[in-house]
């Protein structure tokens, strides 16, 4: 059963993003971001029922316009004038796990090469010619595939191509995308290309749940009867989207629609104009479907709310969203005078700046939303400019005593803020992997560069040439090549076998008690641990994070794509109290343990942030019980890094000491603020 459209409860501006792209495919898709079980893809695969019918070229596998016919479609040539047919709308979806030849389409090489024939399947790119491409999960999706997108969405067209033999269709759709934050944030590219992104969220009203508990019921109960009884709906919303299509060409951009729509960009501070684009077409868009042929501000504050919340992030871990007072502050000063008086009279000034007549606020004047130096914000709402407020000495011995005392003596202290975020070095595990891909560890993929060969187990995708020349050179004479023509068996094709990248799970262990300095020291490790998660989210890694303090550790966050929580729970962690090292490497054992077992292509690294003191009980010998935990993540083939925090003028090497244990390299805190580094670790 297909859920209508039109019964979809709440959720107003996801209706209003997907309706506003339904009128104009050129506003450039929509991207879905809310938590789970939200109704996100239930409205999107109900949006093909209401979209208009569209001309095909009978016969034709790529959805050609026998109005204007591609004339590269590998089932052509068509005829201008030949003959059509309708169909409906097709909404494809793509998978998080499919394969490029599945997206894009596979060609089959071995008939090129000895029949010398084009033997094409189509992918799904070609289904959604003129439709709309559904991913859910769009966050999840593996960096090939999202290159593939990139380019078939700007180009309007999707390429095959293997070993020289090239195939190429027009590919033009409506990409609609949906994601839960909470497992890990959109890569930036693709994230601009959506035109509009909307938020959605359960509703809190008890009446609007209890709706929409009813008629998940009645639709469970009587699929046909529920369809039925929103089919009149559904078919006034169809016409209103088709005529709404009839007006958008006759809609009139004027140039102070267009003055408020450029200011409002501005004013938030967009990276390129694309935003700019995106905005004046969903304001056309939003003209259309309101039944008017001049564009108005209205039209505008709309488009500007779904077009520009993901464009005004200015680093990784920002939420996106929209200030409302500067969208109406800009909107304001783009407004045409009244008087049509563009200079005010000498002296006289704006009513809200009582100081001249020349100053402009359509810019906001800091903070978030200039803030482009690269930092993070300040998410304990301390005041970062006035400096912190304890002295720069203390580190070192003496703060460090207070940690060996008894249990109760060394409180908790308040959560620090961290230092602003810088790149850091890019840390490896060792050998070469096989696990998804990303940008940090080397491993066999589906991209990079070819490095051998190996017999196919099924059809040929990458065909090694040379070494398949190679292979079926010594059989010519006995398969009795007289011409100039290359004689192929099955049994001579090769396939390329590529390296590149993957991800990997970075689990972070944390020390978070008080040997490891002042408020000042405090803050820079932080500040470095976010470099390292910011690294994490660029090369597209799981991240968890482990802590210990106290008594025991904790698993602060486990395994997820959702670098933006490690982020949060970093910068909200108190610390203080004794240092129960031996407990967060056990901690760490078992977490990975567990997720060798879920993910086992995944291979992880462990960064370890420490001084190196471990401290407890009297009487215990503590340090022993570290380098035992560590022997333990060694003996399993953990690849790990210390990075050790040590502060004051005599260095004790404890981190130094636990690193060799875990058998990785230790770092130095100042030293992860260069571009690369291979983690060297014994196997």
């Amino acid at each position: 059963m297909v859920y209508p459209f039109s019964a979809v409860v709440g959720m107003d501006d996801m209706r209003l993003a997907l309706l506003l792209n339904a009128v104009s495919p050129a506003v450039g898709g929509v991207l879905v971001r809310g938590e789970k079980g939200t109704a996100k893809s239930t409205a999107v695969r109900a949006l093909a029922a209401v979209l208009p019918p569209v001309d095909v070229v009978p016969g034709c596998r790529f959805g050609c316009d026998p109005a204007a016919p591609d004339p590269a479609c590998p089932d052509g040539p068509h005829p201008a004038d030949g003959p059509s047919s309708q169909r409906p709308a097709r909404l494809v979806e793509l998978p998080v796990g499919a394969s490029e030849d599945r997206l894009v389409g596979s060609l089959d090489i071995e008939r090129a090469l000895t029949e010398g024939v084009k033997s094409f399947e189509p992918g799904l790119l070609a289904a959604a010619h003129r439709g709309v491409l559904y991913v859910d999960e769009v966050n999840l999706l593996h960096d090939h595939l999202v290159d593939l997108l990139l380019d078939a969405a700007a180009l309007g067209r999707a390429y095959v191509e293997r070993e020289g033999v090239s195939v190429q269709h027009a590919a033009r759709f409506l990409l609609v995308g949906t994601m839960n934050p909470e497992e890990g944030e959109l890569r930036p590219q693709l994230l601009d290309r959506f035109g509009l992104t909307v938020e959605v969220a359960a509703p809190r009203d008890a009446a609007l749940r209890a709706e929409v508990v009813r008629r998940r019921f009645a639709a469970d109960a009587d699929p046909a009867g529920f369809e039925a009884g929103w089919a009149d709906e559904e078919r006034s919303l169809a016409a209103r989207i088709a005529a709404a299509r009839a007006l958008l060409p006759r809609v009139v951009l004027g140039d102070a629609a267009l003055g408020q729509v450029t200011a409002v960009c501005a004013a938030f501070g967009v990276d390129g104009l694309r935003a700019d684009i995106v905005t004046a077409r969903a304001a056309i868009a939003h003209a259309a479907w309101s039944g008017r042929e001049q564009v108005t501000e209205d039209d505008v504050r709309v488009a500007a709310r779904l077009a520009l919340p993901h464009r005004r992030r200015r680093n990784p871990f920002d939420a996106p969203g929209l200030d409302e007072e500067t969208l109406e502050q800009a909107l304001d000063d783009a407004r045409p005078d009244p008087d049509d008086d563009p200079t005010p009279p000498e002296g006289r000034g704006r009513d809200d700046d009582p100081t001249d007549g020349t100053a402009s606020d359509s810019t906001p004047s800091d903070g978030a939303l200039r803030d482009g130096t690269g930092s993070f914000p300040d998410r304990s709402g301390a005041d970062r400019s006035g400096g912190d407020p304890s002295p720069p000495s203390g580190e070192g011995e003496g703060e460090q005593a207070a940690d060996d005392q008894p249990a109760g003596a060394a409180p908790e202290r308040a959560a620090v803020a961290p230092d602003a975020a810088f790149r850091a070095r890019r840390l490896e595990v060792p050998g070469i992997g096989a696990g998804v891909a990303g940008r940090r560890s080397r491993a066999r993929s589906e991209r990079g560069r070819v490095v051998g060969s190996t017999r196919p187990t099924g059809t040929v995708t990458r065909l090694h040439l040379v070494d398949t020349v190679v292979a079926a050179a010594p059989h010519q004479r006995e398969r009795g090549r007289t011409g100039p023509g290359l004689r192929l068996a099955r049994t001579d094709l090769r396939q390329a076998e590529l390296e590149g990248r993957e991800g990997n799970l970075v689990l972070f262990v944390l020390d978070a008690s008080g040997s490891m300095g002042s408020r000042t020291r405090v803050a820079a490790v932080k500040g470095a641990v976010l470099s390292l998660l910011t690294d994490a989210y660029q090369r597209r890694d799981k991240v968890g994070l482990v802590t210990f303090r106290g008594a025991d550790a904790e698993l602060a966050l486990p395994p997820t794509w959702s670098v933006e929580a490690a982020a949060a729970r970093l910068a909200d962690l108190p610390t203080g109290g004794r240092s129960p090292i031996a407990a967060g490497l056990l901690r760490a054992h078992e977490t990975l343990r567990v997720e060798r077992v879920r993910d086992p292509r995944r291979r992880p690294l462990l960064v370890v942030v420490t001084d190196g003191r471990a401290t407890g009980e009297r009487g215990t010998d503590h340090l022993g019980q570290a380098h035992r935990a560590a022997g333990l993540l060694q003996a399993a083939g953990t690849a790990s890094v210390v990075v050790d925090c040590e502060s004051g003028f005599v260095k004790l090497g404890l981190a130094h000491t636990l690193g060799m244990h875990l058998g990785g390299q230790t770092l130095r805190l100042e030293e992860l603020g260069e571009l690369v580094q291979n983690v060297k670790a014994a196997a």
